[in-house]
């Protein structure tokens, strides 16, 4: 299972924002990423006129998995090649 959910850093601990579908002392793997540097690995990527006409797209859920189950192996090698194309 994997779920992204926010989370607070307390008193040296972290406290889940939302309930959390663990067992009791249930041990799991986290990934930290600070809140505030969210969406800057994306930062350049994309030119200012491709952000403007991404907010413009109209694309249906459907469309979405049509597209990514056209992708054989990881997505992020799919983004890297197409990216290595331009």
């Amino acid at each position: 299972m994997e779920k992204r959910l926010q989370a607070v850093y307390k008193d040296g601990v972290l406290q889940p924002l939302e309930p959390v579908p663990l067992e009791e002392r249930e041990q799991v793997t986290l990934t930290i990423t600070d809140a505030a540097t969210v969406g800057q690995d994306v930062k350049g990527y994309f030119t200012p006129e491709e952000w403007s006409k991404a907010e413009r797209d109209d694309v249906s859920l459907e469309q979405v998995r049509q597209a990514l189950s056209t992708i054989s192996g990881s997505l992020s090698e799919a983004v890297i090649a197409l990216r290595q194309e331009r």
